[in-house]
């Protein structure tokens, strides 16, 4: 089963008794979807969302003698999109991470080419007024 995130494709193994829903191992968690399963709930570096009884009961289970956490059930829990075609699954991306962005005003860092050939980041312009404009072909 291929995961597909904004930071990451990730070839993950797949659940055999659930395929409606978008089990993972709970070793491969992190690498698919960023999230990992600690004591205090799922966390996201230091966005954590905290698992009650009923939850942690109905999304991790075992199967194929592996430790499973149903993803697609958590990312309802939190507002993240996400839609399957076939063996694909593509993750939206995380609404707190999201609205944290927005909150702080910050744009988050990239780099790009510039027209002379010179690798430009926006990390290298902080402290100075920057104006980004965007635009697409489609």
């Amino acid at each position: 089963m291929i995961v597909l995130t904004s930071e990451s494709t990730s070839d993950i193994a797949q659940r055999s008794d659930d395929t409606d829903s978008l089990w993972v191992r709970v070793d491969q968690l992190k690498q698919a979807t960023g999230w990992q399963l600690k004591p205090e709930g799922v966390c996201l570096g230091e966005i954590c969302v905290p698992l009650f009884e009923p939850e942690r009961e109905a999304w991790i289970a075992d199967a194929d003698d592996w430790v499973w956490f149903c993803y697609s059930a958590f990312a309802d829990k939190i507002g993240q999109q996400h839609v399957r075609d076939g063996d694909v699954w593509s993750l939206g991306s995380v609404p707190e991470v999201r609205r944290t962005g927005l909150e702080s005003g910050l744009a988050p860092d990239f780099e790009m080419t510039d027209r002379n050939g010179d690798t430009v980041r926006l990390s290298d312009l902080r402290g100075r007024k920057v104006v980004l404009f965007t635009w697409a072909s489609w």
